[in-house]
């Protein structure tokens, strides 16, 4: 039986201040998520970060929570179900998280007591960063130096050009498009400090990648479409341009009906669901736009399941 690991970033167990704080700490203790001095790190988080963002973020995650959990949690197990369905008996799926439940470590140990002749470990991020794939890699060896017989590794690499990605996401935005029909499409991607891009990290490349193959196959020309970072975290420089100064400038240059892809995530997640869904929807109202509409994420959509197991079994 061959084990298959996919990995997610995670989510809090609860819309509550506390269960926020915990998976903030969790998240964001990480060197690899904020890369400054360690005392800095736990002088920013403890002084600034947790108090003041864990209820604000608590608040966000109470408008996009279900009767199920987090949205992403929901999507993820989903997947994994449907992977496993679709690969058959011969496969072990589990789903690892890199912040919260379930972990890395409880998913890899499950693996390996089911006796696995090997595990095919996926990161589900698509465009390649050290703060993602990079930091859920090095918790999965962390945790696989435990164990006295380590079953042979192999990991699935970034997928941000890949065919069956690119297509997934097509499949999802065309239907929109075609009802919308906007006046500009945005693609909009989880950002990173620009210290990150300066050392080295191809994540605003693969980005930019991934971006002009969805247009290419849509058919969107290119005067039609841009590329903007969200989700910037404190006073450094974030890759540029800010997806939330981008919306109204878009407006104020006649583009009323928006459409916006996120093609950083492969689940809706808080990022997609309130930050594009109902906060920069709002936003782009208030400036006078007519609509602003988000392409739903891959989720467990077929085509994008399909991929999933293509790429495992070819791997």
């Amino acid at each position: 039986m061959v084990g298959i690991l996919l990995i997610n970033l995670g989510t809090p167990d609860a819309p509550t201040t506390p269960a926020v704080r915990r998976y903030l700490k969790q998240f964001l203790s990480d060197p690899r998520v904020i890369d400054i001095h360690p005392l800095a790190r736990q002088l920013l988080l403890k002084l600034i970060i947790l108090p003041f963002r864990s209820p604000k973020s608590a608040e966000a995650y109470q408008k996009i929570w279900t009767e199920k959990g987090s949205p992403l949690l929901v999507h993820t197990l989903a997947l994994g179900e449907a992977v496993a369905k679709k690969l058959g008996p011969n496969y072990a799926v589990e789903i690892g998280m890199r912040y919260g439940s379930p972990s890395i470590e409880s998913a890899f140990n499950k693996l390996v007591k089911k006796g696995v002749s090997e595990i095919k470990v996926l990161p589900l991020f698509p465009q390649y960063a050290s703060s993602s794939t990079g930091s859920a890699l090095e918790e999965l060896f962390r945790v696989a130096r435990k164990q006295t017989l380590i079953p042979p590794l192999s990991t699935l690499p970034p997928f941000y050009d890949h065919s069956g990605f690119i297509e997934s996401f097509v499949e999802r935005g065309k239907p929109v498009l075609e009802k919308v029909r906007p006046d500009h499409v945005l693609f909009s991607f989880h950002g990173l400090p620009e210290r990150h891009i300066q050392k080295g990290d191809p994540y605003q490349t693969h980005c930019f990648q991934t971006a002009e193959a969805i247009a290419k196959k849509i058919g969107i020309p290119g005067d039609f479409c841009s590329v903007s970072f969200q989700s910037r975290l404190g006073r450094t420089p974030w890759i540029k341009p800010y997806t939330d100064l981008v919306i109204p400038e878009l407006i104020q240059s006649g583009k009323k009906r928006i459409v916006v892809f996120c093609p950083s995530f492969v689940a809706d997640c808080l990022e997609t669901l309130e930050e594009i869904g109902i906060r920069a929807k709002k936003s782009a109202m208030a400036h006078g736009a007519e609509d602003l509409v988000l392409i739903p994420s891959l989720n467990q959509s077929p085509r994008w399941v399909e991929t999933v197991c293509e790429m495992i079994s070819r791997q």
